[in-house]
């Protein structure tokens, strides 16, 4: 499941809804939205994620983050490391391999490094 999926599941079972009625109320099928809902569909475009956020009729930070959760949401990531110095290569390959593995707990401490790495950074280059 992606965390755009997660998302959307969580915000259609806290309203009561049914996969068919937000389908229908979307324009799209219910196995599209199944689809969606279970990470199995590349994450849908702007115009989709709009209808979504009219739809469940968020605002300003929910709407930000379904924007965001969208954006970070491809089931099937391909990682080009050509060109790049061969520790790109073997992270890559080594996740690859091994993101089935990984508990709960590990993902989101593997997130958080990643992450913090990421935000120092930027903020070196600002």
């Amino acid at each position: 499941m992606t965390p755009f999926a997660a998302k959307i599941r969580s915000l259609r079972r806290a309203r009561g809804l049914s996969q068919k009625e937000m389908a229908a109320a979307l324009g799209v099928s219910p196995a599209y939205l199944s689809a969606l809902e279970h990470g199995r569909r590349s994450p849908p475009n702007w115009a989709m994620v709009q209808k979504i956020i009219g739809y469940f009729n968020v605002i300003w930070d929910e709407a930000d983050e379904l924007q965001r959760l969208a954006e970070l949401s491809h089931p099937r990531i391909v990682v080009d490391t050509g060109g790049l110095p061969e520790k790109a290569t073997a992270i890559a390959n080594l996740l690859a391999q091994n993101i089935a593995d990984f508990d709960e707990d590990e993902l989101a401490q593997l997130y958080r490094a990643l992450r913090d790495i990421l935000e120092r950074k930027q903020a070196r280059v600002k």
